[in-house]
């Protein structure tokens, strides 16, 4: 047995974090040009339309036979996380910049927490407490480094509150559809999840009064390049590693390696973007995948 087939799962997770901290530099570079709500509609597109042939090539079905109550939960799922959570992480990433969206972006492992023990009645162990308690610290450090250093004080605190609500977001909408998930095939449910996304962000679009100008800042030719490659890698690329690694190793595990996408993304915004690495990013970024290993097997 080769080392590969050995630790297929790990290394699939692996590539997925590494694959998903690329993306976000993309992003933010998209991003520079390109509304949040039109990047979104534009990455969740792709992604959609690529996942057609996908699922035949994985033989899984177009119209998996499922209740209907199934279906509109995963619609009702994508509208909310990856609908709306998707563009409130694009609004704080463009803000904060990759670095401290890294750090940010560990409270996902908190919010799934909170979220199973409101609603699917688990408990939480004292690693996991202590977990919760690294990655809290980490983020306030981060914040009070981002008011600290920004003369626009107030602009830096909505940007923090748009991560956060995104990582809430993204929680909500897995936790909900968590049971329904163990019962069905993941590429079918994720495509569901991307018509919702789809459906809620031309609803608002439509409603939108710069409806037109985020049209064209979907088109914009000098972040055209970086629209693509961003939704490409983002939304197909690593979420189909991030299914391998789900697939063929424990779910514990596939988590974890998930998490140091943090750590590849504060990197590569160091290397890619120049942003400025600090004494308090660094110890924030340990604390907060620290905190999200605790997290995640405690």
């Amino acid at each position: 047995m080769s080392i590969f087939s050995a630790y297929a799962g790990e290394i699939w997770a692996l590539l997925a974090a590494i694959v998903w901290a690329i993306a976000v530099v993309l992003f933010k570079k998209s991003g520079e040009a390109v509304h949040p709500i039109g990047l979104n509609l534009f990455k969740n597109l792709l992604a959609a339309i690529l996942l057609i042939p996908t699922l035949w090539l994985f033989g899984e079905t177009y119209f998996y036979p499922a209740p209907f109550e199934d279906y509109l939960l995963l619609l009702a799922s994508g509208a909310l996380g990856i609908g709306l959570a998707d563009t409130l992480y694009f609004k704080g990433l463009n803000a904060l910049g990759a670095s401290l969206m890294a750090i940010v972006v560990c409270l996902y492992s908190p919010f799934i927490i909170i979220m199973s023990i409101l609603f699917l009645g688990e408990m939480l162990t004292f690693w996991q407490f202590v977990g919760v308690t690294f990655i809290v610290s980490a983020v306030l450090l981060v914040t009070v480094e981002g008011r600290t250093n920004t003369g626009n004080r107030r602009n830096i605190l909505k940007a923090f509150l748009w991560a956060v609500l995104a990582e809430a977001c993204t929680a909500i909408s897995i936790v909900m559809i968590k049971p329904l998930l163990t019962r069905s095939p993941l590429i079918w449910a994720t495509e569901i999840r991307l018509f919702g996304s789809i459906f809620i962000l031309l609803l608002v679009l439509l409603f939108h009064s710069q409806r037109k100008s985020i049209l064209r800042s979907i088109l914009s030719p000098q972040r055209w390049g970086y629209t693509i490659s961003s939704s490409i890698t983002g939304a197909y690329g690593a979420m189909l590693l991030w299914l391998a690694g789900m697939k063929y190793t424990q779910a514990s595990t596939a988590s974890a390696l998930n998490q140091t996408s943090s750590i590849f993304i504060f990197i590569f915004a160091a290397f890619f973007l120049r942003e400025k690495i600090t004494w308090s990013r660094v110890i924030g970024i340990i604390l907060g995948v620290g905190g999200a290993i605790f997290v995640t097997f405690g």
